[in-house]
């Protein structure tokens, strides 16, 4: 998601001893000032700088009749934690203090629940409330009114059917114009076919998914229709646990992992009749498009990767997460209405952890209509995630958006601007005032340090070293090593003022920026506000091949709220595409022009 930093690499040992030796202010006993300079071998005075690395320590062994290697390797080592201001004797009781207390308790620790990687299970009590209210409101969990769809008929080719929205195929099985089996089987046609070649799939799901689809028919059969989602397909990003299935983090190290949980998000989607069909790529271990079975592309340009770690979900619909912009970039670059939705609203239990205060799911789907539609079947608390809250969003179906003042940044989609002042909102520039600085750093900071509580055990194996893109998780986790506690507290200091000034500044109702703008995308993940990702157009790709090609780029915008006003996002980005068509456009995977030479 971002270029990793290079990390600090520390000098080699005898080098370190050497510096922090040359650069003690300590004098060695009986050489203080005036005294007289000691003698080596041959009556040759010699100082301890004189002396090779290894000559100094036994040296000063002696001299103070105990070991100090400890207290010289803390010494050289404590610049890399911003804290080489104690002297040897306060050296010296930090190391004695480590080895009686430190150390036993972090291994008690570890064991008690870190021995399982993922953050799965035991979670930590300290819990980030993302709810600008006072007070937490508690929703009635109303569903919300969708809206009536008729005259909708089914199309006579597969290819329309697959591009319809979930509130008309919904219809067509409602109707009885389509069952969910004649449904999922042109899905899963379509996830063989085009899987492969976009590297979007993992694990497709033939047998649950007949199984799922046979229910919703039957259940339609009896006279029982559960709502839009009802016999729909959809696919799950590969961090998500599905019972009986494969659930991959997208890392050959679990490549063959099958957890015995089912999470919270696959339990409310299976409740409302959906059918899975498929678990989607996610780079390994949630991080960019790679994993182990190669790198997942672009549908609109598939010469081009699809970024960010819910690759595969964007490039086929579905739902995903995000930490730090794998909703929003993957989204972008693939063209799709996504929605990242306000930390907490969409429970976690089981799905595997990044960051306890960072991580989100949301859907990706092809219209802001689809997505509320998910949203709705998603939202709740679940008693596995103490930082899920039964949010009392509003219905987006609903919103007066007429009454609503709406920011746009310098980067906003003037499209998008004047197609909503048209509609009715007010418009007005707009800029988000902070005095924070380090917000990007505060970002990695918190993300780092948590996924290593997560996978602390996978790098004490060495796990690190079989990670399929080793300038990613590898070099992060390592350099998270280096980050004190202390530390890690005063970025969550930081990150409580920059929400506060951020709180302080948001006066509209929404605004418009640029979804991918990386300073956006940490500040927006820190405080967990709601961002729906909005296609607004298409561009020509860089260095088209010699006789042309329907490869394109995509061209997008994002409409942020405040936390728990997802359903403001949503309205807004429903009424943009009310009166335009960017997000019904198709992808020319089948055609993409004469010179065109993509392997298939």
């Amino acid at each position: 998601m971002r270029e990793p930093r290079r990390p600090l690499l520390p000098l080699p040992l005898p080098h370190l001893l050497l510096v922090s030796l040359l650069s003690s202010s300590a004098a060695a006993p009986g050489a203080g000032a005036g005294a007289p300079p000691r003698t080596g071998g041959g009556g040759v005075a010699r100082s301890i700088a004189d002396m090779d690395t290894k000559e100094a320590v036994s040296a000063k062994d002696v001299s103070r009749k105990e070991p100090i290697s400890g207290v010289i390797a803390l010494k050289a080592s404590m610049k890399y934690f911003d804290a080489d201001f104690f002297n040897d004797s306060k050296l010296r009781e930090m190391e004695d203090g480590a080895k009686e207390f430190n150390v036993p308790a972090f291994r008690d620790n570890r064991k008690l629940v870190a021995l399982e990687n993922g953050g799965l299970h035991n979670p930590s009590a300290l819990v980030f409330k993302s709810s600008w209210s006072d007070e937490s409101k508690i929703s009635e969990n109303k569903s919300f009114q969708y809206p009536h769809t008729s005259s909708v008929h089914r199309p006579s080719k597969d290819e329309d059917i697959a591009f319809m929205s979930i509130i008309e195929l919904g219809e067509l099985i409602r109707t009885k114009q389509v069952t969910s089996r004649e449904l999922t089987a042109v899905f899963l046609r379509r996830l063989k076919r085009y899987g492969p070649i976009i590297e979007s799939v993992i694990t497709i799901t033939d047998d649950l998914a007949y199984k799922q689809a046979k229910e919703a028919d039957d259940l339609l059969e009896q006279g029982k229709y559960l709502g839009p989602l009802h016999g729909i397909p959809y696919g799950l990003k590969d961090i998500i646990a599905v019972p009986e299935y494969k659930t991959t983090w997208g890392s050959r190290t679990f490549e063959n992992q099958i957890l015995d949980v089912e999470a919270s998000v696959y339990k409310r989607l299976k409740s409302t009749g959906a059918v899975l069909v498929a678990k989607l790529v996610t780079g390994s271990l949630a991080y960019d498009d790679i994993w182990f079975g190669g790198r997942t592309r672009n549908p609109w340009n598939i010469e081009e990767f699809s970024t960010g770690s819910s690759a595969g979900p964007a490039a086929s619909t579905s739902a995903g997460s995000e930490t730090a912009g794998s909703i929003t970039y993957p989204a972008a670059r693939c063209g799709v209405t996504a929605l990242r939705t306000t930390f907490g609203t969409v429970a976690r239990t089981g799905v595997m952890s990044i960051s306890e205060s960072l991580d989100k799911l949301g859907p990706f789907c092809r219209s802001a209509i689809d997505c509320a539609v998910v949203l709705d079947a998603i939202r709740g608390k679940d008693a596995g995630d103490p930082s899920s809250r039964e949010v009392a969003i509003e219905d987006p179906f609903h919103v007066d958006i007429r009454q609503l003042t709406v920011g746009y940044l310098d980067s906003a989609e003037m499209e998008v601007v004047h197609v909503l002042s048209a509609k009715g909102v007010k418009l007005v520039p707009f800029k988000l005032n902070y005095t924070v600085q380090s917000v990007q750093s505060i970002l990695n900071i918190t993300m780092d340090v948590d996924m290593l509580a997560h996978f602390d055990n996978w790098q004490r194996e060495r796990h690190d070293d079989d990670y399929e893109a080793q300038d990613q998780w590898p070099v992060e986790l390592r350099r998270a090593r280096l980050i004190p506690a202390v530390d890690y507290i005063q970025a969550q200091r930081a990150r409580g003022k920059l929400i506060r000034e951020v709180r302080e500044s948001f006066t509209v109702d929404a605004f418009i920026g640029n979804v991918t703008d990386w300073e956006l995308v940490c500040l927006g993940n820190l405080v967990g506000m709601p961002v729906a990702v909005v296609p607004t157009g298409l561009k020509s790709i860089k260095n088209p091949p010699e006789g042309g090609t329907r490869r394109r780029t995509t061209v997008t915008t994002g409409i942020y709220a405040p936390p728990d006003h997802d359903h403001v996002a949503l309205a807004l980005a429903m009424a943009y595409q009310s009166v335009t068509d960017h997000h019904k456009q198709r992808p020319a995977i089948d055609d993409l022009g004469p010179g065109d030479d993509i392997q298939r």
